[in-house]
């Protein structure tokens, strides 16, 4: 008697696919979880659920194929354990009731035990029986989750996937032959009408009828095939993440969700590495205008991302993703260009051994051509190149058929990135930025994707760079603080006040990973709690400069940044290794600025070697614009005749201050109470510190000035300058019939006295000292700490350009400082 469909009671309800991977099902409260998903959608729509094997059973089976093909008797063993993890799963999920589920399970491993007896016995593992055993894993999560909703009360029906799909094999995988698998789909739906159907994924039947898989990602593949045979309104495939991410999570933390994608996009970013969908995946549902929704098991209520045929095309790039081990092969030579048929010749060969390509590259005078391809078949493909090109390499007509391994190509996708100007610009120049050298580059006519091939160990920071560089996430930059002392304390204050507030205006991640001292290494893989972090440092262990340096300089982190905070010429003579490292200095050390010419010349040219950048706006001025300002005149041509300035906050809170009522020594000692000197005075009295600030100075204009070339007098009268220094502040009287018998000659002329620094450009002179002023000069009316500098060029010749304003302190010094760390991110991309 034939048998005819029982229609739907509810026929407006849609069909929709449900995909469920491994870790979906991977045990038995996972099982339960996918199950009341199901019900709680019930009411509106109808279901046929397609399920892989737990997570681990495929591999599990396979490993039992290859050990009982291996006669290895172990097989029993693990076979058991893999039927005892099945058995507990259907107990927990259905306790007492598990009767009939326990029979079936028992069934299939008898069956099972059977097949590898027979593969023992013979040595080998035939391809069918491999499929057959790889393909169980399916079956048995298939009976597991119908047996629980039948156990719930929900009408379900089972499907051996083999029973309805016949796929044939060919060189672009298994393909899918649809009349006949339409037409016992059909007649299987005659005898089992069910608005809920579970199916097995993963498996199919070949043309013979001989059991078969559809490959890695069948069960994938399985869910988009049966949703197009159910003319599903909508696939979904559960996996354990939210959706598709714009970057592999693993080396970009601060991927994003990509809330909807075309299914071009999705394919490019599958191809080059995405991890969720297979490109193979969506051919069902492209082909019949399916959406794929990627959704989350362990999250369910998050709506996921959307594949579909037209999405939003902004951000023009939706992705960034990489593959590596791979290989770029060469085939160069005079005698290629102009030739028809050369390049044919070439990917014919590589096609005839097997090989694929990842990416193609050939510049347009046809010299070259090449090719990545996978690193461990890159040998073989030089081989059967250079066979067919035998000839040619005889003639010299081919120069060169080579590989090169280490290699990662990086892709960006987007459907926007087409009549986009400025992408390609964009990706290139963020990878400049984080130092990474681009060795081939190709992007077909549709704009969609720009690939670049690269060095594999640049391959998670080129794809922070880029994910940055198109603000898919912010700039990172790894931040390492050396010599916390007064103002490399007030400058890690002010970055952890400032980091959020730069996370969310100016898409800035600036991350604090490391903080030396002396005595000390404090160090974070992700980023310091700067909460407390002098304690952490006091009970951090001890370090040194390479640790520090290595740390900081993160191989997965696009951007380093070393800021010296110390005053030690030991540190300062790692600058030029740092920079040659790509790693950026900023500093308020003056030592780098004005210390030995071959060292300061050894820093300028790692600077210029590798564009990382060099900044030390700090190291004269604390936060005054001083070097900036000269720079710009400088740069847009101006001639500098001569620069003076008042360098010393100290000191010129010494002389503001001076006007006989009080002994010199008297305001000394005042000035050390307040924190305006140094622990010892006679470093601010002997006016070292001023010299240095000038010969930086003398340095940006272009002079070749040596510390010692400028005349520097010392305040400090020749018997102090030996002796301790609890004596020396014991013995400061001794300042005081000095100092004022010069502050009555100022007097009795009527000047002031003010500590000077000067700079004769035209006469190559540079001088430090203390001088007399008009009392209507520029420097003679300032304020108490204030410093001011006074530059004297072509263009301002008659009203010099004056900078002034407070010169001194550790927040106004660690401001100038984290303004030169703002202008190092800007020059990255970031949006300040």
């Amino acid at each position: 008697m034939a048998l005819t469909a029982v229609p739907d009671p509810k026929p407006a309800r849609p069909w929709v696919a449900h995909k469920f991977g491994g870790t979906s099902v991977a045990d038995a409260d996972r099982i339960a979880a996918v199950a009341r998903l199901l019900l709680a959608r019930a009411d509106s729509e109808r279901q046929v659920v397609v399920v892989s094997a737990m997570k681990g059973a495929t591999d599990a089976l396979l490993d039992l194929a290859a050990r009982a093909a291996a006669r290895d008797p172990s097989w029993r063993e693990r076979a058991e354990a893999l039927a005892r993890r099945h058995r507990e799963a259907a107990h927990a999920l259905l306790g007492s009731r598990e009767t009939a589920l326990h029979a079936e399970i028992e069934a299939e491993f008898t069956g099972l035990g059977e097949l590898l007896h027979a593969m023992a016995l013979l040595g080998t593992a035939p391809g069918a029986a491999s499929d057959f055993v790889a393909g169980l894993g399916e079956v048995l999560s298939a009976r597991l989750l119908v047996a629980h909703l039948r156990h719930l009360g929900r009408s379900v029906e089972m499907l051996d996937a083999r029973e309805v799909l016949v796929v044939r094999h060919g060189e672009l995988g298994a393909a899918v032959e649809w009349p006949e698998t339409e037409r016992r789909l059909a007649d299987w739906r005659a005898h089992h009408p069910a608005d809920c159907i579970v199916v097995t994924g993963f498996i199919a039947r070949d043309r013979d009828g001989h059991a078969t898989t559809l490959g890695r990602n069948g069960s994938d593949y399985s869910g988009a095939i049966f949703g197009a045979l159910f003319d599903a309104a909508a696939i979904e495939i559960w996996t354990d993440v939210d959706g598709v991410l714009s970057a592999d999570p693993r080396l970009v933390p601060e991927a994003e969700l990509v809330p909807e994608l075309t299914y071009a996009e999705a394919c490019e970013l599958a191809y080059f590495g995405a991890k969720v969908i297979h490109p193979q995946t969506m051919q069902p549902a492209i082909a019949r205008g399916i959406p794929i929704r990627i959704r989350n098991t362990f999250n369910p209520a998050h709506p996921g991302s959307l594949i579909r045929a037209s999405a939003s095309r902004e951000p023009p790039v939706k992705g960034v993703t990489a593959i590596g081990d791979l290989a770029i092969v060469s085939v160069e030579g005079t005698g290629m260009i102009g030739v028809p048929g050369t390049a044919e010749r070439v990917f014919s060969a590589l096609h005839r051994a097997g090989i694929s390509v990842v990416m193609i590259s050939q510049g347009s005078s046809e010299h070259s051509i090449c090719c990545a391809v996978s690193a461990r078949e890159s040998r073989r493909a030089v081989e059967e190149l250079r066979e067919a090109f035998a000839r040619e390499l005889e003639r010299g007509q081919i120069e060169a058929v080579a590989a090169e391994p280490g290699i990662g190509v990086l892709a960006i996708v987007g459907e926007g990135m087409a009549g986009t100007p400025g992408v390609a610009a964009r990706l290139f120049d963020a990878l400049a930025r984080a130092g990474i050298n681009v060795r081939a580059i190709a992007q077909g006519a549709s704009e969609r994707n720009i690939s670049v091939a690269i060095a594999e160990r640049d391959v998670p920071r080129a794809l922070r760079a880029a994910h940055a560089g198109f603000w898919l996430s912010a700039l990172t930059l790894s931040v390492g603080v050396v010599g916390p002392g007064l103002v490399g304390s007030a400058l890690v204050e002010q970055l952890r006040a400032a980091a959020p507030r730069l996370r969310e205006s100016a898409n800035l991640d600036l991350r604090v990973r490391a903080i030396a001292n002396s005595r000390h290494l404090l160090t974070d893989d992700r980023a310091l709690d700067l909460s407390d972090w002098r304690a952490a440092l006091a009970g951090a262990p001890p370090g040194d400069l390479e640790r520090f340096a290595a740390h900081v300089a993160a191989p997965h982190l696009p951007h380093a940044v070393i800021i010296d905070c110390s005053a030690s010429s030991a540190v300062a003579d790692r600058y030029a290794e740092w920079l040659a490292a790509g790693i950026h200095v900023i500093t308020p050390n003056k030592q780098a600025g004005s210390g030995p010419r071959a060292r300061y010349a050894a820093i300028r040219d790692a600077q210029r070697a590798r564009g990382a950048r060099f900044r030390y706006e700090a190291t004269v001025g604390a936060g005054l614009p001083v070097i900036s300002t000269l720079r710009d005149l400088v740069d847009t041509g101006d001639e500098i005749l001569a620069v003076e300035g008042i360098f010393s906050g100290t000191l010129a809170y010494l002389f503001n201050r001076y006007d006989g009522r009080e002994p010199f020594s008297a305001l000394v000692a005042d000035a050390r109470a307040r924190g305006y000197t140094e622990p010892d005075p006679r470093d601010d009295l002997s006016g070292i510190d001023v010299g240095r600030k000038l010969a930086i100075l003398a340095r940006e204009i272009g002079m070749d000035l040596e510390l010692d070339e400028v005349a520097i007098e010392s305040l400090v009268p020749a018997a102090l300058a030996g002796v301790g220094k609890d004596e020396f502040l014991a013995r400061l009287a001794e300042l005081d019939a000095p100092m004022a018998a010069r502050l009555d000659a100022a007097r009795a002329s009527g000047q002031v006295l003010r500590y000077v620094a000067r700079l004769d450009v035209a006469a190559g002179r540079a001088s430090v000292g203390l001088v007399a002023l008009p009392g209507d000069h520029a420097f003679a009316h300032i304020r108490l700490t204030d410093n001011v500098v006074q530059f004297t060029t072509r263009r301002y010749r008659d009203n010099p350009l004056v900078v002034q304003g407070p010169g001194a302190g550790p927040e106004v010094t660690a401001a100038g400082v984290f303004a030169d760390l703002l202008r190092v991110a800007a020059a990255l991309g970031a949006r300040i």
